[in-house]
């Protein structure tokens, strides 16, 4: 496959790793004639501070290794270190036909010393154990590995290296998780992040007993003006 050579070479002529985005800042003043700064992220740039984005559309492997050790582990990694390394020591013409499988994933973790396996469980278990996940779903019709980072009030927390971080229902996402495997590091669990609240930040629960009632914002949108007030 030319496009794996070509993104093999690029990888080893020149390793980098992608830095969260920073927006320039917004100059508000208030009414009161305050003057504030304010630094803006896009939902966009938000959703990959914490997921790194896949840079070739057969390279969801690599990324997603990378996004499970870098921010589930603080094990720095990036998608180029690991595609390098499991391309090298893989399977090279079944990389090319197929990609990676678990079996690369399994093999780059154990060379860092990371012990890790595939396991047929319910989604539930990972929530008990506090343990952050690869899976491998099928969506639009294509097999793609994402990280499951969290599982909370019926909803799954994925690093998607193509969408970036995004919460699905749980039961989108078990009709998308066809094989119920969850491949999982089973050592130095004292490093694992799990329903973290950086990586839930980008998809907060809808917070719908908060609400305010239509008539509370009459005096806001609609001010009523006092005598000689216009």
């Amino acid at each position: 496959m030319k496009r794996i050579a070509a993104y093999l070479a690029f990888a080893l002529a020149c390793e980098f790793c992608l830095a969260a985005a920073h927006a320039d800042p917004i100059d508000v003043t208030d009414p009161e004639g305050g003057y504030y700064s304010l630094h803006v992220t896009s939902l966009k740039e938000a959703r990959f501070k914490w997921t790194i984005r896949q840079q070739y559309d057969f390279s969801c492997g690599s990324a997603a290794v990378a996004t499970l050790l870098t921010y589930q582990y603080d094990y720095p990694v990036s998608e180029q270190q690991a595609f390098v390394q499991m391309f090298q020591h893989g399977d090279q013409n079944k990389i090319r036909r197929e990609g990676f499988s678990l079996l690369d994933i399994r093999s780059f973790l154990m060379s860092l010393g990371f012990e890790a396996d595939g396991y047929e469980v319910p989604l539930e278990k990972l929530n008990q154990t506090s343990t952050p996940a690869i899976v491998l779903i099928v969506d639009h019709g294509y097999h793609h590995f994402v990280v499951v980072k969290g599982v909370r009030n019926g909803r799954v927390l994925i690093g998607d290296p193509a969408t970036g971080t995004r919460a699905l229902s749980q039961e989108s996402f078990e009709e998308k998780w066809q094989d119920h495997v969850v491949f999982v590091i089973h050592n130095r669990h004292e490093k694992a992040r799990f329903n973290d609240p950086r990586d839930w930040h980008v998809a907060p629960d809808a917070p719908l007993y908060t609400g305010i009632p239509r008539e509370g914002l009459f005096n806001v949108v609609v001010p009523k003006l006092g005598p000689g007030e216009f």
